[in-house]
């Protein structure tokens, strides 16, 4: 596309943004008569909420104007040019589309009759949350920061904490329509090359309308499409993705969106929470077994007690399925058909608690949930030990730190409550097989989905698996990081 060229006549200028911005109410189009002496016509634009009051002192542009009307139209013109007096965050624009650029990014744009240049001038930029506290990610001991709306802070937010220039953030936009801002966080000296440039090439293999959130990039960039394993890690905690930066993996920060997108990623990765480098190794590797514990309970428990019910009643102990069978008496629906019901109607319960503003959300979840499971049982629709099996399965489920993986074995639920339902223990190992056969032909950027369990002699001295090493021994960074930067941790007397 041609770019349109800025005059050196004002009125030329003001007639092409006019027409431009037609209809457009929040952009605010000021002209001004600025100069000591011999006055010169001047053009301010800018979006009406995202920049500063003009005449504020306080603000850089209102400096600047203030400044202005003191000086001469040829210093004026001098510090356009040069920028010498350092009122503001100045840079020069070569061409409307640039401007525009600027403009919708929430700066303010100044022209000036004689040159054919204009200015962009930083301000206070678009409205935003700020730095708020996580919501998904919740932690007992840690950083209490959350990623916000705006891609500049959170940036800054990871900066923060990692203050070595090496560390390079990288700009550029999406979005035909949306012109959407996307950084690209990574450490120089320890990203790998090829990693680097398979995402650039995976952000600018699509051109679309506009992007609003980073799920949406996601999904364009992923490589297996159809899988339900989220091949992108999120996090919207800022000391997560400045942990795995110094694994050597990438960042990407969308600009509207309070997640951050970490890849490549791996099923340990996703098992794995942000305090686990916190508290004592053996407590962190407490709680991962029981992640994985919980993970086999919310994906297996439907699917294995009904294939026990069903077609293995022999190898539970016969008080136990006198139990069951009593339980089970005057129920009128399948024992599969009573755990799909029961499922659902709890997947209904908790979308709603979802949907509902404030605390009545989660108090619909922990009372909907009282009622129906109670209200069908005494109704006779369902046996109180499927109740149990759902509660305990839902548990499972909620104890999984990332809300995108756990969604993965949700849907999976459903396929090994049929498989056990209708084909027993041998459609329980079938699943098993053919999940984990999916998860290791599944590769993030290159990378297999199952490091470090595929690549054992890489991982010795990461710290990475089921079982955390002690904080001392952790002395290599994972097989993510370029080979002659493995080292991360020696004594002093070692160098």
């Amino acid at each position: 596309m041609e770019k349109t060229k800025i005059s050196s006549n004002l009125r030329e200028n003001e007639a092409y943004i006019r027409k431009r911005c037609k209809n457009c109410a929040d952009i605010l189009i000021r002209p001004m008569r600025l100069g000591d002496g011999p006055r010169v016509d001047c053009l301010m634009v800018y979006i009406e909420v995202a920049v500063s009051n003009m005449m504020l002192d306080d603000s850089a542009i209102g400096k600047m104007v203030n400044h202005f009307w003191e000086i001469s139209p040829e210093q004026i013109q001098e510090f356009i040019r040069n920028n010498s007096l350092g009122i503001a965050d100045v840079k020069k624009l070569p061409d409307m589309e640039a401007a525009f650029g600027a403009l919708l990014a929430g700066n303010a744009v100044f022209f000036m009759d004689g040159c054919d240049q204009a200015m962009k001038i930083s301000s206070k930029g678009y409205p935003n949350m700020g730095v708020s506290g996580a919501e998904t990610e919740k932690v007992l001991r840690g950083s209490r920061e959350g990623f916000s709306d705006a891609v500049k802070v959170n940036s800054a937010l990871v900066r923060k904490r990692i203050r070595d220039t090496r560390l390079k953030v990288e700009e550029r936009t999406v979005g035909v329509r949306s012109q959407t801002m996307i950084q690209i966080l990574y450490i120089e000296d320890l990203v790998r090359d090829d990693l680097l440039e398979e995402i650039k090439n995976r952000l600018e293999e699509y051109e679309i309308d506009g992007i609003l959130d980073s799920g949406m990039l996601e999904q364009l960039t992923e490589e297996t499409w159809y899988s339900p394993f989220p091949q992108y890690q999120t996090t919207e905690r800022p000391d997560r993705a400045a942990q795995e930066l110094l694994n050597g993996k990438i960042v990407v920060i969308c600009d509207n969106s309070p997640y951050a997108l970490i890849l490549p990623s791996s099923f340990n990765g996703f098992m794995e929470s942000s305090e686990d480098w916190y508290h004592h190794f053996e407590m962190a590797s407490f709680l991962r077994i029981l992640r994985y514990l919980a993970l086999m309970t919310a994906t297996l428990l439907p699917g294995l007690y009904l294939a026990v019910i069903r077609f293995h009643t022999q190898i539970l102990p016969a008080n136990l399925i006198l139990s069951f069978a009593e339980a089970r008496e005057g129920v009128p629906f399948s024992s599969v058909a009573e755990l799909i019901f029961l499922e659902l109607a709890f997947e209904l319960i908790r979308e709603a608690g979802v949907r509902i503003p404030g605390s009545l959300g989660s108090t619909i979840g922990i009372v909907g949930g009282l009622i129906v499971g109670q209200a069908a049982v005494t109704a006779n629709l369902v046996s109180p030990i499927v109740v149990m099996i759902v509660a305990l399965t839902a548990l499972g489920g909620m104890a999984l730190p990332n809300e995108e993986f756990a969604s993965a074995f949700r849907l999976l639920k459903y396929v090994f409550l049929f498989l056990g339902g209708y084909l027993g223990i041998f459609g329980i190992v079938l699943g098993i097989y053919m999940t984990v056969a999916h998860l290791a032909g599944l590769l993030s950027f290159g990378m297999p989905y199952l490091m470090p369990f595929v690549k054992k002699e890489e991982a010795g001295g990461t710290g990475e698996g089921i079982l955390r090493l002690p904080f001392r021994k952790r002395k290599k960074r994972p097989v993510y990081a370029r080979q002659e930067e493995k080292l991360r941790l020696r004594r002093r007397e070692e160098h």
